[in-house]
């Protein structure tokens, strides 16, 4: 297995709550890239918001392989989102890509 920090990023389409944001975060914490040397070494957010309501959410994968990988966070993502009452046309989410490989075993 190899632990792989994948970043997913999005577009927030309409106004969004703190409160759905910590909610996001929350339920993605377990993920957080922060667990990794690459997290560690580069301080990556779990979640950033960037001007024009772009969004990044970062989470390390335990996977066989980088599509696996991809794939998982993608659906974590999605998941975390809907949880918290946004929906595909709220937060429209891009292809999942690799931003490290932290280690293999």
């Amino acid at each position: 297995m190899t632990t792989y920090v994948i970043t997913v990023p999005g577009t927030f389409l309409h106004d969004v709550t703190e409160d759905q944001l910590s909610g996001v975060e929350r339920r993605l914490r377990p993920r957080d890239p922060h667990n990794t040397e690459l997290g560690e070494a580069e301080e990556l957010e779990l979640l950033t918001v960037q001007e024009g309501n772009t969004f990044s959410i970062r989470l390390e994968i335990e996977a066989h392989g980088r599509a696996d990988a991809e794939a998982q966070a993608k659906r974590l993502a999605e998941a975390a989102l809907r949880e918290n009452g946004l929906t595909a046309e709220d937060a429209p989410l891009g292809p999942a890509v690799v931003t490290g490989i932290d280690s293999e075993y």
